[in-house]
């Protein structure tokens, strides 16, 4: 008789991490980059966005998100952690960060992750390294 060895994921089924560029949404409207990131956070997949999404976007994800827990089965919503440039940079920099933001209508300078509860367990961050941890 063998036995086989479990894995050492635990609950997790199988998950990918996918990057979206910023020029994949730039030309969406907030419905439709809502409904695409959410989209791939129901495909069980941790979603590293480049740029971030505009303040009332990100409030309008986690309500949708909000709204879906107790509709989709075993979603247990979103962890959501945003990372943006350095604060040491000088005000000529910050200048051109501001126009280039301004011209292209998001942040470049930003990252944005987000996975699903059910493989996120949570995002920390600091100055200089971001920490994912996974459940299991």
């Amino acid at each position: 008789m063998v036995k086989k060895k479990k894995s050492g994921l635990g609950k997790i089924k199988g998950f990918s991490i996918q990057f979206l560029p910023y020029s994949e949404i730039k030309d969406l409207d907030s419905d439709e980059r809502i409904k695409k990131i959410l989209k791939i956070a129901l495909g069980n997949n941790i979603l590293i966005l480049q740029g971030k999404l505009r303040p009332e976007e990100e409030t309008r994800l986690i309500e949708d998100t909000m709204a879906m827990i107790d509709h989709v089965k075993d979603f247990l919503g979103i962890e959501l952690a945003v990372i943006a440039g350095g604060n040491e940079e000088g005000i000529m920099d910050k200048m051109k960060r501001n126009i280039i933001g301004m011209l292209s209508g998001g942040d470049l300078g930003a990252i944005t992750i987000i996975g699903p509860a059910t493989v996120v367990k949570e995002i920390k961050r600091n100055p200089k390294k971001i920490e994912l941890l996974l459940n299991k």
